[in-house]
């Protein structure tokens, strides 16, 4: 096909008269339009015929298209006109929905196509290929050009309306069989009509380049909903988000992997002893005096008690021999264990780590204040444990979640995007259970 240069132009029309009204016809593409519908009876007319013989009576068109018949446009550096316009509609449990497609004409590059549903666009060129790959199951695929392209939808599409010039043989009421692949922003399609198959590709295009494209002074109407093909508007953002933690988490993690490097986690201190419930108030005791030494960091105190089913509660004061200064924390150790008809229980555990952060160095000392229990069990075993300058990993977990979470929110947008989508699709989510219902 000859590459038009920028002086080309479309060609006149040809003025002819209908055959079955007299009503004067232009024709924009003659010698490459098949059929024409007159706008005064709707009569669907041979344009290859001299006379212009009637290939099926019609009604006066109501249809009014949103780019006017005639109109002329700028597309890919190439000069297109408006010549025709149909309304196709399928059928989807007993609910009618209809779009518009637009033909239009280049002498020197033959036909260009749009079609429009709900404010959704689309520039469709007719391909002179099959796709190189197609494969069935619950949800088929084909391959175009290395792209990979998800069944969306079949149907059964007639033409319900149309006005203008179309380059075959066009009548009201003619059906095909539509199936559409999709991979945003671009849609698959094959036409299937006794025994022939033609595939189209549409591309998704905002209506405000359509509208710019043929100098429309009129605005097109917004978009509603979520179409086929049209791109996730969300697709990005939840890639940069995703990107973002993954450096984060490799940061977090260095940090982590820093911190048990140089944490010398040292036992300063450890000993075991008998809680006595017996004992009241004298069960209060102070350990022997420990060192804490090198720079300001936190320490654990580790309690492990070998018992079951019972429980204790820990006050325990970290008191500078020195200063003075007290810092005091509490735990409770329990620990229950049985079997009922669902087999083995426990809940608890026979061990607990507290923790007490910039502590400076200097002797200090432990005030254990133990009470609780239960009265079977009148004495209770425990070994406490200081370790200076142990990791805390509780931070990184709550840091890794701080930056998982806006990584999940910035998720949902795209996955209900997404699920819009395919809701309108023949793979809805809910189609299976509906099905299993139905059965």
């Amino acid at each position: 096909m000859v590459t038009p240069v920028a002086t080309q132009t479309v060609p006149r029309v040809s003025s002819l008269s209908c055959a079955s009204c007299g009503a004067g016809i232009e024709l924009h593409a003659q010698g490459w339009a098949v059929t024409v519908v007159c706008a005064a009876c709707g009569a669907q007319l041979d344009a290859t015929d001299a006379n212009l013989q009637v290939l099926q009576y019609g009604e006066r068109v109501q249809l009014v298209p949103r780019i006017p018949l005639g109109t002329r446009g700028t597309w890919k550096g190439a000069q297109w006109e408006a010549i025709g316009c149909q309304v196709v509609t399928i059928t989807v449990e007993g609910v009618d929905y209809s779009w518009t497609e637009y033909v239009c004409f280049n002498p020197y590059r033959g036909f260009l196509y749009l079609s429009e549903y709900e404010g959704h666009w689309n520039v469709i060129e007719k391909l002179r290929r099959r796709p190189e790959k197609e494969r069935d199951g619950e949800r088929p695929t084909v391959e175009l050009e290395g792209r990979t392209f998800k069944h969306f939808q079949t149907a059964v599409a007639r033409t319900t309306a149309a006005l203008g010039e179309f380059p075959w043989e066009l009548r009201v009421g003619d059906s095909i069989i539509s199936r559409d692949f999709v991979a945003p922003p671009y849609l698959l399609s094959a036409e299937a009509s006794d025994n022939e198959v033609t595939w189209s590709l549409g591309t998704y295009t905002p209506p405000d380049v359509i509208r710019k494209m043929f100098s429309l002074e009129k605005g097109l109407i917004d978009p509603v909903g979520v179409f086929a093909n049209q791109p996730n508007p969300h697709d990005k953002l939840a890639g940069r988000v995703f990107s973002r933690m993954g450096l984060a988490v490799l940061a977090l993690f260095m940090m982590l992997l820093l911190n048990v490097a140089l944490a010398s986690n040292r036992t300063v201190f450890t000993q075991q002893y008998s809680f006595h419930r017996m004992a009241g108030d004298e069960a209060a005791f102070v350990t022997p005096a420990f060192d804490l030494d090198g720079r300001s960091s936190s320490i654990a105190i580790d309690i492990e008690a070998p018992f079951q089913n019972d429980w204790i509660f820990f006050t325990i004061s970290l008191i500078n021999e020195s200063t003075g200064d007290v810092r005091e924390v509490t735990r409770q150790l329990s620990y229950y264990t049985g079997t009922d008809s669902d087999g083995r229980w426990t809940e608890g555990s026979q061990s607990e780590t507290v923790r007490i952060a910039s502590v400076p160095a200097g002797r200090y000392f432990l005030r254990v204040q133990q009470e609780g229990g239960e009265p079977g069990n009148p004495v209770a075993s425990y070994t406490l444990k200081v370790r200076r300058d142990a990791p805390h990993y509780g931070f990184y977990g709550l840091a890794f979640l701080a930056l998982v979470v806006p990584a999940v929110i910035a998720v949902f947008p795209s996955a209900s995007f997404e699920g819009r989508r395919w809701a309108e699709s023949d793979h809805a989510p809910s189609s299976s259970s509906d099905d299993e219902e139905d059965e």
